[in-house]
């Protein structure tokens, strides 16, 4: 089991990954010119919102934007949080940034966490009111390859705003392991045929 800690961090992260994903939905009344505009000004937004990772001999140091943190969050409440959840040291930064200072061993459970709320949000996924064509999600182990297996042989216009959601997941896991990714890919599959209807590819997102 994870701590209080490692848990409120994950909550933390997918809470913004959330409101990002249902702000772009909301635009679905729109156009579908619109609807992608709107989710190419949230990509380059999240490009400055950087995640830094350093990886030592014994300690992982992350430092986090300022909207990864709670509102309010002072250099008080960080030394609480270290104190309790094991972790060496929280800084709070002058830009509102935090550096989190952890042994490697604290890093791996952290990882474990964000792998499994990963996948649990893959797994609701699975809803007939959000995506009613989705039959199954699934990943590769680096959540660099998302696959979408779909009852309809068409890619509707809710399905194709989803793949934001993928490409904040990958980008999410890779930047807390220190390993950033350049691409990360949604294929959407017949579930009858196992045919590549569609492929999506966060790379040309910046194009």
């Amino acid at each position: 089991m994870y701590k209080t800690g490692e848990l409120k961090m994950k909550k933390t992260i997918f809470f913004a990954l959330s409101i990002i994903i249902c702000l772009s939905l909301v635009g679905c009344g729109g156009s579908s010119n619109d609807t992608q505009q709107n989710i190419e000004e949230d990509s380059k937004s999240e490009e400055t919102q950087s995640i830094e990772v350093d990886e030592g001999l014994l300690n992982v140091e992350i430092t986090v934007p300022p909207d990864f943190l709670e509102k309010g969050t002072t250099q008080e409440t960080l030394d609480e949080t270290a104190k309790e959840e094991g972790i060496k040291s929280i800084t709070l930064n002058d830009d509102g940034s935090a550096t989190y200072i952890m042994s490697k061993s604290k890093h791996d459970e952290m990882m474990a966490g964000i792998r499994e709320s990963i996948d649990e949000s893959m797994a609701e996924m699975i809803d007939p009111e959000t995506y009613p064509t989705f039959v199954e999600v699934t990943s590769n182990d680096d959540y660099t390859h998302f696959t979408v297996k779909l009852s309809s042989n068409e890619v509707g216009l809710s399905e194709s705003i989803s793949v934001l959601g993928f490409y904040m997941l990958g980008g999410l896991y890779n930047a807390f392991n220190g390993t950033p990714v350049d691409d990360v890919t949604v294929s959407f599959v017949n579930a009858d045929t196992g045919d590549i209807i569609q492929e999506a590819h966060s790379s040309e997102m910046a194009e």
